[in-house]
């Protein structure tokens, strides 16, 4: 007689089939155990050892228990001022992956020069302080074109030395097609680390990666000084994370913060949450007030310039 894990699991996998034939999301299921979830094609079932917890429960329960670590993860920048923040949301997710597997592995960047001189180098004081990141844990690597970063993205996916891998890129490139992230998400897979593919300014397309973050900066709340927030101080870091791609949920909306002491996350409800858009505008309007540039002092009379004559130099 059949044991009853393989009674379970044998059950599973008819209601996988069933619902393969019916056209319906095997991931929807209920997995066979608290702690397991199917992985979209195979009959590979992940468990709770395979995922990445964020440490905040919303998120994680619309993940399934936590991130993929041996997959493909997309992280989106509306715009490309938004660059901070997505670096700074990967670069928390690599702090919390390098703090969980407790191994000495390095975390390697790449990207374009064009790339790190418009959104800037990571800082490796401010990381190390913020992330718990050490200097001689990350590694960089600048290519002069998207297509060379690429390549030097996919050799990389497939080394188990690496703690993670992230390539950052602006815009979407052409080479940066479905194949190209098929050949990443594959490699990450069968090295068993995590990929992240941080772009900014890029419109969403079709690709192999089973996550899509886009992340914005949040308004920083009030730092917090014996229990009471303390005014007009600034408070960590926050993001306002949308989880655009998922298959396990519909898309979730969240802001975090992001706590360097204790390297964790922090779920921070907001009323924008619900679908609103962020209350805090780029640059407040004027409200039945004097035009600041009429009110401008002092005026340059342009009228009353005399230039100099035909050939003279002034």
């Amino acid at each position: 007689m059949a044991t009853p894990a393989v009674a379970r699991d044998t059950v599973f996998a008819l209601r996988r089939e069933i619902a393969r034939i019916e056209g319906r999301l095997a991931e929807r299921l209920a997995p066979p155990g608290d702690d397991a979830v199917v992985v979209r094609g195979s009959g590979r079932v992940l468990g709770a050892a395979d995922r990445l917890a964020t440490g905040v429960p919303t998120l994680d329960a619309a993940l399934g228990g936590g991130l993929p670590r041996a997959a493909l993860t997309e992280v989106h920048g509306r715009q490309m001022r938004d660059a901070g923040a997505g670096a700074g949301f990967v670069l928390a997710l690599a702090a919390l992956l390098m703090k969980q597997a407790g191994a000495n592995r390095p975390l390697l960047w790449i990207g374009t020069g064009g790339m790190f001189a418009e959104a800037g180098l990571p800082h490796l004081h401010g990381i190390a302080r913020l992330f718990g990141i050490a200097a001689g844990s990350l590694l960089f690597a600048e290519a002069p074109k998207p297509v060379d970063a690429l390549w030097i993205a996919e050799e990389a996916a497939a080394l188990k030395s690496l703690a993670a891998v992230v390539l950052e890129l602006p815009g979407n490139p052409q080479r940066l097609d479905l194949d190209a992230t098929r050949r990443l998400h594959r490699r990450a897979a069968l090295a068993g680390r995590p990929f992240f593919l941080l772009r900014h300014s890029a419109q969403a397309g079709p690709t192999a990666a089973p996550l899509r973050f886009v992340v914005a900066p949040a308004p920083a709340a009030p730092r917090h000084i014996l229990g009471r927030p303390l005014a007009g101080s600034i408070g960590p870091p926050g993001f306002t994370v949308t989880l655009a791609k998922n298959r396990l949920a519909p898309p979730t909306r969240l802001v975090l913060e992001w706590n360097p002491d204790a390297l964790s996350f922090e779920h921070r409800p907001a009323l924008f949450e619900d679908g609103m858009q962020d209350p805090v505008a780029l640059v407040s309007l004027s409200r039945h007030g004097a035009d600041m540039a009429a009110a401008a002092r002092p005026r340059m009379a342009y009228g009353m310039l005399r230039f100099p004559a035909a050939g003279r130099q002034p």
